[in-house]
This record gives C-alpha cells, structure tokens and sequence, in this order.
C-alpha cells in the first residue's frame, strides 16, 4: 500500500480492527494521554488553571484523564452534555453557553446538587430570565460573564459588559464569579495564523476587562480564555486564571496547519474504505459528509486547506468532494490503490467529526477496544 511506512498511527494495523467495517472512527489512547499531559504541563507553567471543553471527546472516560492529570474541572456547551458528566462522576462542569430556556435552567440547577456548576451569561435578559428560575428553585447560581473579543458570536459587546455587571450584581440568586471568552485564531478581527500574538492580544484585553469590573466593585475572580491554537500564549498573560481549549485532546489537519502540533500528534482518525476506482485518478471510499464534518471548508481563510482530510497512506492525494456516503479523491494517475483497500484520514476539524459517531475504536499497543461516545448527539 502506497506511502504505509509513513503512516503517523501504527495502531491503524491492530489486528482487532481488520474485521471492523468502515467508516469508523480511531482514537490512538497513548497519543491522547501525551497531548494531554504536554497541555497540562503548558498549563501549570504558566500558573492557571486548565478546564478542557469535552466538545472535542463527549466521552467521560477521558474527561477523567484529564483531571487526573491536573485539570481542575471541565467545560460542556449544553446542560445534556453536563448531565451525562455529572452521571459519570465529573463534579466541576462549566457550561460554556448562555441558558434561557427555563427547563434548561431548571435541570442545571438540578445538577448543582451534585456538582458545582457554573453557567455562562451575555445578556441582561439572560440574567433576569437565571435569576427568575434560581429564586423559584431557592438556588444560588454561580455565573460567568461572556465577553464578545472579536468572533462576533454570543457575548457582551463592549457598551455592554457593564450594565450587564450592574444588574447581574442586583440579582441575589446570581453569583458573579469571573468572566470568560472565546475568540479562537483570530486577531484585529480576522483569522490568523500568527496565534502567538492572537492569544495574547485576547489575554491582555480580558485583564483589562477584569481590572475594569474591579475597579467598578465586581469580584471577579476567573478570568477564563483560551483555544487550543491560542491557549498556551493567553495563559503566559499575567491576571489570565484559567484556559479552556478542547481539540488538543486529538488534534486534527487545522492543529497541524496552526503549527501546534505534528501529524505524529493526531490522535483521532477516520478509517474507510475503497469502494471504487472509476478513473486513473480517481478514487471513491466510503466516507462521505456523514463520515467527515464540513464546517471547515477546503481554500478558506487562514489556512486554506486542500481537500477535507490528510490521507495518511496518500498524502499527496486530496479528499476533495464529500456527497453524503461517497468520498471523491483526487490522486496521481498510476497509483496501486485497489477497490477493498483501507485508508485512513486525519479529518480537518475532529470535533464535529466525531459527534458523527456513536462509538470509536479506542486502541493502544496492546488492546482495542470499540467504546460508547457517551454525549455524542447531545445538543440540547
């Protein structure tokens, strides 16, 4: 098979997979323990806190990697996500997210009696709609303010970070105990691939904002910020308390093409498998957008990807077209590929590739074992 010694996962020939049918997902647990260790050692260097988002995982499993290897809670998106963590014994979830529907709000006051939950807020009307549900339940609500620094997506605006202070300090069910943002690879307002610089711009802009509140008489304690391509650079900024990157666990194409890690670094792929050869240059596996996830489209800024996904055996061939159960790639004519060959590919963003999945093959050196993606599809 064409470019098999360089193949970045050498777990992709465990004899326990060769009876698996495709298109599956792979998760190499040995690299997964060593990028979590190397982004809990960044954290501890740096003197804040790590409080990974499991959006890249949703397995508890190793959300209890990673506290036993020194994070000090974990960040969900939605109450269904904390709800199946909390099942598993994770006991500090900060949900990352704005609730305003008064039966999510009401379940994650459910969990507080067994975890301490933090809940994200925006907005005036957020906070009135915690507040209204927290004084009906007799709860007390420990609450981040978000701040929008740049990505333009939920987040208070900056005429707006302190009256939502104000009245969030007026409301005595609500806790308001730090801030938090997310803004990714970006800087000056577009996408960048200097993520040094991206994550310490976003660092010293959420001191400010911190230092502001205090001086305005708010207590704010966390100040929480951070991506995987950015967390390490915003977690050297003096006053930053807290990162929460969650790709790293994996990593995927874009890591790579970030510069924050190696291909030997992904641990997460797709395996699938040739279903046709109708050109010279054409290949067909059976892998398609329900097998890969398309948020992060080929030629797009700042990476400029090619194709959806790096094919370890054919790193010069491209992924380029996804239909739904068909993979189109595009390869030098001559190639040896035959219809039944395996291939695997490292997919551009694995975060939404694997809540495609119910299950994944978790293997190591000597083991593997096809376990449950427990939050998978948990998106309420």
């Amino acid at each position: 098979m064409e470019g098999e010694d360089a193949l970045p996962h050498l777990s992709v020939r465990h004899p326990q997979l060769e009876a698996a049918e495709t298109p599956f997902l792979l998760i190499d647990a040995e690299r997964t323990e060593r990028n979590i260790l190397a982004m809990a050692e960044a954290a501890a260097r740096n003197g804040v806190q790590l409080r990974p988002h499991l959006k890249t995982h949703k397995m508890p499993r190793i959300a209890q990697m990673q506290l036993q290897h020194g994070a000090s809670g974990i960040t969900a998106a939605k109450v269904s996500e904390a709800e199946v963590m909390v099942e598993s014994g994770i006991r500090d979830i900060f949900i990352a997210y704005p609730l305003v529907a008064p039966s999510k709000i009401r379940r994650a006051i459910a969990l507080t009696s067994r975890a301490r939950i933090i809940i994200g807020v925006d907005s005036i009307a957020g906070a009135r709609m915690l507040e209204q549900i927290a004084q009906e339940s007799g709860a007390v609500l420990e609450v981040r303010l978000e701040i929008d620094t740049g990505l333009n997506r939920s987040g208070a605006r900056a005429a707006d970070i302190m009256p939502v202070a104000r009245f969030i300090a007026q409301c005595p069910h609500l806790q308001l105990g730090g801030i938090f943002t997310f803004r990714g690879a970006l800087l000056n307002g577009q996408g960048t691939l200097d993520v040094q610089s991206a994550g310490r711009d976003e660092g010293l802009t959420m001191v400010r904002i911190a230092d502001m509140l205090r001086e305005a008489g708010h207590d704010i304690r966390d100040v929480s910020v951070g991506s995987t391509p950015t967390g390490v650079y915003a977690a050297a900024v003096p006053g930053v308390t807290e990162i929460r990157p969650g790709t790293y666990v994996f990593q995927d194409r874009m890591q790579v093409e970030f510069g924050g890690c190696s291909l030997q670094d992904c641990a997460a792929c797709v395996a699938v498998t040739v279903v046709s050869c109708p050109q010279d240059d054409i290949i067909i596996v059976d892998g398609g957008s329900k097998a890969f996830a398309t948020d992060v489209q080929p030629n797009t800024p700042p990476l400029h990807l090619q194709g959806f996904g790096h094919i370890m055996e054919a790193p010069e061939a491209l992924l380029e077209r996804l239909s739904e159960e068909h993979g189109t790639i595009r390869i030098a004519a001559g190639h040896s590929f035959k219809v039944g060959d395996r291939l695997h590919i490292v997919p551009n963003h694995v975060c939404s590739t694997l809540n495609l999945y119910n299950k994944a093959w978790l293997v190591q050196s000597d083991s593997a074992a096809h376990v449950p993606i427990e939050a998978r599809g948990h998106s309420w």
